[in-house]
């Protein structure tokens, strides 16, 4: 039980730790202080100033030089600066502090001047082959420098057959650099100007290593073998067994494994006997007979053993591996100890990569897990321990994370919790760095495929080019002029059908600007005499009733509001603090004559500046005549009137006008015919007058009509939404 809360304990600790980990990573990121760089772009022989070049970070900032090359950029530290000019090659840097950067560049005049040089010169008959061997000198050194050689290569090219070899060297590049894609396409160009077993054969490796692999088989089967030599004969065979072992067919594999073994066997091809003898035990091993496997195993070491350390250790790291998959773990042990061996005399005299499987700290890595796997925890320690350190100085980051991760599995199994928590944390760290430099790794590579693929696309304009000119056809002088005079009458006819639509819809947008405004204008003059009408009824009560002094204050208040009516008459919008005005003096003047029916509140959020605020003149007035008329003037208690005026957004507020009378459905059941088409026309005015104001300023106001509350006089509410400009 104790165990089992430990480990549990061990598992938490790991996990926060590991968030915390995150979490301090990307606060540091987002955090990191920004400075100012400074800087300046010369030409590195002549040390001249380059003026307007281009200097961006991929944060977002960007810049250019002035006349004396200098430039400054904000950035923070980890930045990406991209220098750009048409001139030179983009250069690529990392920000790690604010120190003054100089960027030495060469100017691109070289192409330019060797393009003059042909232009005006004569070829020399040996500048093509010159060119193809620098090609080749720095296809493994510089492959843009090497693709440039081919560009030049191809300005030179006199014949088909140069031209089959170029393409055949530029296929050779994307090879080793391993852009198979691109390597297919050169071959096929190759293939297509000149038709070779060498180049067949390429072609062929290439759709396997692009996974092509019914391609590859084709291709395969097209060589004729006839012209192949004894070396050729046995690739085409070792080929069609890879792309066969690959694709699972495995008797078709070893059956052409076996092809090519007895060649090799019979004209003394070394190296072939011993790869071919490793390949059909892997063959066989994928099959599932692994006695036969063995047996060629064993063959494939002896035979290495006669030739040298470095292929003996090849063989017995892949045997050993045969014996990791069968769980055979003494025996892989044994053989990698062996290998190990072999390694370490070797690896003074040989450059190992830190991809290549031969690395010492790999087959350090692979025994502990092996002891590991039969529980000698000891062992396994040991081993993986020296896994990290050689890792960790030959800057080999997966194997050393692997590496750590499995001695904390180890630590922890093996029950000493506190190293697997130092080892654990230890792997953190070497996962965060990994994910930093497999970034960056990433952007390089995107940005050498870029390269790559602009300098493949430049290559086939220069074949194109090179087909157009070469080609027998030719334009008369009578014929460009046609064609230019049909381009210009096309271009000329698309502008002046651009320039007409423009004014066709210019003009429409005027036309309803206008249609809209004539409707505003028709809907408030049938407004204002809707009001005025009712209004005038009101002092004719007052009159009829002989109250003298009733009818003269409210005809004071009424020439008031008539006055600012017609003053507003003309308005689309009116500030919200008038139209305040007018429903405070609208409403007491409603309530002068139905005191016994209604008593009203308005009510306006402190917070809303009305000035900031505009609203159609006369659009909430029929709102509150409705309430009165129709729905409080028949309710049989007194009701009440609420306006209210609330703040919903810094851009948005609600106006609310509601009362408790008796509601829509009563009062239309009260009416007369003519009072339901004189009411249905003044809600049907405003209607319209929000459609078109919505249209003309893009959904300004926005009009809810529903029931108040429940019972029996359910009332009505009005809820006018309004935005800002």
């Amino acid at each position: 039980m104790r165990i089992v809360i430990k480990y549990l304990w061990f598992l938490c600790i790991m996990l926060s730790t590991a968030n915390m980990l995150a979490q301090v990573y990307d606060e540091d990121v987002a955090q990191a202080p920004r400075f100012t760089i400074r800087g300046s772009v010369i030409e590195s022989d002549t040390r001249n100033p380059i003026p307007n070049v281009n200097v961006e970070v991929n944060g977002g900032a960007y810049t250019t030089t002035d006349y004396a090359g200098d430039f400054r950029i904000e950035a923070k530290k980890g930045d990406e600066l991209i220098i750009r000019h048409k001139d030179f090659e983009t250069v690529y840097y990392t920000i790690q502090s604010n120190e003054r950067i100089t960027v030495e560049v060469e100017s691109n005049k070289e192409e330019t001047e060797y393009k003059k040089l042909k232009k005006f010169s004569r070829s020399n008959p040996n500048q093509f082959e010159s060119l193809i061997d620098s090609a080749e000198t720095y296809l493994k050194k510089d492959a843009k420098r090497s693709i440039k050689f081919i560009e030049k290569a191809l300005i030179e090219s006199n014949s088909v057959k140069e031209n089959a070899e170029t393409y055949e060297v530029l296929g050779d590049i994307y090879m080793f650099w391993k852009q198979y894609d691109l390597a297919v396409s050169n071959y096929r160009i190759s293939n297509q100007n000149m038709k070779t077993n060498i180049v067949k054969l390429k072609l062929a490796n290439a759709y396997k290593l692009n996974k092509n692999y019914q391609e590859s088989i084709q291709t395969y089967q097209g060589v004729n073998k006839k012209g192949l030599s004894n070396w050729q004969q046995v690739q085409l065979h070792e080929g069609l067994g890879d792309v066969y072992l690959l694709t699972k067919n495995y008797p078709l594999s070893i059956d052409n494994y076996e092809k090519g073994l007895a060649i090799a066997q019979k004209h003394l091809i070394t190296p072939k006997i011993t790869d071919l003898n490793s390949k059909i035990a892997q063959a066989y091993n994928a099959k599932g007979e692994l006695q036969k496997a063995e047996g060629y195993f064993s063959k494939s070491m002896k035979l290495a053993n006669t030739e040298n350390r470095k292929r003996a250790a090849e063989e017995k790291v892949k045997a050993a591996d045969f014996q990791s998959t069968n769980n055979n773990y003494t025996s892989e042990i044994a053989l990698r100890k062996e290998a190990l061996e072999d390694i370490n005399d070797f690896e003074n005299d040989s450059v190992l990569d830190n991809e290549s499987a031969l690395t010492p700290q790999k087959q350090n890595y692979k025994i502990g897990n092996a002891y590991a796997l039969q529980k000698d925890y000891e062992n396994a320690i040991s081993y993986l321990e020296e896994s990290i350190e050689v890792a960790d100085s030959k800057e080999d980051l997966i194997v050393q994370k692997d590496a750590t991760r499995k001695l904390s599995e180890i630590y922890r199994d093996a029950g000493q919790f506190d190293k697997a928590l130092v080892a654990y944390q230890s792997y953190v760290d070497l996962v965060e760095k990994l994910y930093t430099k497999k970034e960056q790794e990433i952007s390089q590579a995107t940005r050498f495929s870029k390269d790559i693929v602009s300098k493949q696309n430049r290559i086939l304009s220069l074949e194109s080019d090179r087909t157009l000119t070469e080609s027998q056809f030719k334009l008369t002088a009578e014929q460009a002029k046609r064609q230019k005079l049909i381009i210009y009458s096309l271009i000329g006819g698309v502008l002046l059908l651009l320039v007409t639509a423009l004014f066709m819809f210019k003009y429409i947008r005027q036309q309803r600007l206008a249609n809209n405004l004539l409707a505003l204008k028709s809907l408030r003059s049938q407004m204002n005499p809707h009001f005025i009408f009712n209004a005038l009824n009101s002092v004719n009560s007052f009159i009829a009733s002989n109250d003298e002094r009733t009818a003269n204050k409210y005809l004071t208040d009424f020439s008031l509001l008539m006055r600012a009516v017609l003053e507003n008459s003309e308005e689309d919008f009116i500030p919200l603090e008038k139209e305040i005005k007018l429903l405070e003096l609208y409403t007491k003047l409603e309530h002068f004559r139905f005191q016994d029916k209604f008593d009203y509140s308005i009510n306006i959020d402190e917070n809303i500046n009305v000035q900031d605020f505009v609203i159609p003149p006369m659009l909430l007035q029929p709102y509150i005549e409705n309430a009165v008329w129709h729905g409080l003037r028949y309710k049989k208690l007194k009701g009440h009137l609420q306006i209210g005026i609330a703040q919903i957004t810094s851009a948005e507020i609600k106006i609310m006008i509601a009362d408790d009378g008796i509601g829509r459905e009563k009062s239309k059941a009260l009416k007369t015919e003519n009072q339901q088409k004189q009411n249905s026309k003044g809600m049907g005015n405003i209607k319209k007058r929000v459609a078109i104001l919505n249209e003309m300023y893009k959904d300004k106001v926005d009009v809810l009509v529903d029931d108040f509350q429940k019972g029996e006089d359910v009332g009505t509410k009005v809820v006018v939404t309004l935005k800002k400009d």
